[in-house]
């Protein structure tokens, strides 16, 4: 294959743009550009290396910058990526498209999963593509088994319907169902107090990394239609056979090194340099290194952003990165486990709660999931506690003592199981925390300086997914931003999530047109919405 530079269509300014032109040969010839842009991207994780990989495939010169391994040497093989929502859903097209590209195969097949309380087994989820398909939220509804929950508490989830209707994830939306917290949503809608016990309450704190009444409502109906309602098979999920950062991170940032981009460890950012006249970011200082750029994409969770805006004389000068500092996160706790023997359980992945009055938890049969573990005689387990500040700070032994406690009253054969080796993990201010009016404080893709762009998963944007594929999408995002700045490349294609069902979409328009009447209203401001 041979390159050459040649013109694309012009911008809607009447600029031009340049590419780079492609033709099949028998061996590769680049053409060498001198005068490429620069591009810092800080942060590595599906954000940073989403905007990376197609700036790179752009020819332009990139600079991945790493903090270091905030959660220490020992944990050096893994990622951020590794902890909270593990799983990948059926709706993460463009992260399964991107895994295609770069040629790697690191999913297992779609699993089932299951739902525990102190008193046992409550939910089990089948994979739902092979049930027969019903409209939303029918299928999710009917092809769930509950084991505990009469009939009559599993139809009342059907009136929060109508908010997931009203909520379509525009501005407007957003600010309307932000202010309230998930648990007076439900309550608004009639949930029965068991079903929000055993089956939503659960779901949010694994989901939001929080207890309902902690959570946006907002960011509730988001997660809820995207992960659950949209399609009965949104819920179906595959498992990573190994790390994140092993499986899919390592081959792909070696994929990148191959065009030519640079990473750089332990380089935390400690201020930008700022061209006065234009309002452009010229460097990003790393203590006393410093970096030319074009362009600069933060691609960082809240915390790291936070840290990054206390130090910088730059971004504290601008309101949208003070209302940052408004902003949460929450503690993680990771425990692995080695047990002695084999211990058979039902589904690889299992979300549980109600211990002590311990956030909701999730806990993975490694065995079953990762490559390396499958021919033991033995059986690793993960767990993973959401909002732990609690568990923080206990020593490990009491940690593993009571997560074996409460394997065991999930699943009995935790009991006659010995622990022959553990891995404790604490990682403090590392999940993005949605609290009820957190959303005036969040931030764009693009921002008040005009070659500084925003991406993850806390980065308000109207794609609609969630969780790793949100992340990886904002990332994009932030690259199309660039080559609309610097009017060189193409844009990356963006898969968009799943259009609604028929019904769906006629109860939104619908809904839409009722609330077009109801504000032309005269008295429609005066009371509090």
């Amino acid at each position: 294959m041979s390159g050459c530079w040649r013109v694309l269509p012009a911008f809607p300014n009447g600029k031009l743009r340049r590419g780079f032109c492609c033709r099949a040969d028998d061996q590769p010839v680049y053409t060498v550009r001198h005068n490429k842009k620069k591009v810092v991207v800080v942060g590595s994780g599906w954000a940073g290396l989403g905007a990376a990989h197609h700036l790179c495939k752009q020819d332009f010169d990139v600079t991945v910058l790493e903090g270091g391994y905030e959660f220490g040497s020992k944990f050096k093989s893994l990622s951020p990526d590794d902890f909270g929502i593990r799983g990948f859903w059926y709706p993460y097209r463009n992260i399964f498209n991107l895994v295609d590209e770069i040629g790697v195969k690191p999913f297992t097949s779609w699993t089932k999963s299951a739902q525990y309380s102190e008193e046992g087994l409550v939910v089990k989820y089948p994979i739902f593509q092979d049930v027969p398909q019903l409209p939303t939220p029918f299928g999710t509804l009917f092809n769930t088994q509950f084991v505990r929950l009469p009939l009559i508490d599993q139809l009342t989830s059907l009136p929060l319907m109508a908010a997931v209707i009203d909520f379509d994830n525009t501005d407007a939306s957003w600010r309307k169902y932000d202010p309230i917290t998930a648990r007076e949503l439900l309550k608004r809608f009639a949930c029965s107090e068991r079903l929000y016990r055993d089956v939503f309450d659960p779901l949010l704190q694994v989901g939001l990394f929080a207890p309902a009444e902690q959570c946006s409502a907002a960011a509730t109906l988001g997660m809820l239609y995207y992960f659950v309602l949209a399609n009965q098979k949104n819920f179906d999920l595959v498992w990573c056979r190994g790390t994140v950062k092993e499986q899919i991170f390592q081959p792909w940032i070696e994929s990148l090194k191959t065009q030519g981009c640079r990473f750089l460890e332990g380089r935390k950012v400690t201020d930008v340099a700022l061209n006065e006249e234009t309002g452009c970011i010229t460097e990003v200082v790393c203590g006393k290194e410093s970096f030319k750029a074009d362009a600069l994409i933060l691609a960082v969770g809240i915390s790291t952003l936070q840290e990054i805006i206390q130090n910088s004389a730059a971004l504290c000068t601008r309101e949208e990165f003070l209302k940052i500092m408004k902003l949460n996160s929450t503690d993680l706790l990771t425990v692995k486990v080695e047990l002695d023997r084999k211990v058979n359980l039902p589904n690889a992945s299992n979300v549980s709660s109600g211990f002590e009055g311990c956030c909701a938890w999730t806990f993975f049969d490694l065995s079953m999931i990762y490559d390396e573990y499958k021919e033991s005689s033995k059986t690793v387990i993960q767990a993973d506690f959401y909002q732990a500040n609690d568990l923080l700070p206990l020593k490990d032994e009491k940690i593993v003592e009571k997560t074996m406690s409460w394997l065991s009253k999930c699943i009995k054969d935790f009991e006659n199981a010995t622990v022959i080796d553990k891995e404790i993990g604490r990682f403090p201010k590392s999940l993005t925390h949605l609290f009820p009016g957190s959303y005036k404080y969040m931030m764009r893709g693009s921002t008040s300086f005009p070659n500084l762009y925003m991406a993850g998963d806390w980065i308000t944007n109207r794609h609609g997914s969630w969780s790793q594929e949100k992340s990886y999408v904002t990332g994009l995002e932030a690259a199309n931003r660039i080559i609309d700045y610097l009017e060189e490349g193409t844009f990356a294609k963006i898969l968009p999530v799943q259009e609604d069902e028929p019904h769906i979409q006629s109860l939104r328009s619908l809904n839409r047109n009722l609330n077009d009447i109801i504000e032309q209203l005269p008295w429609s401001s005066y009371f509090l919405q």
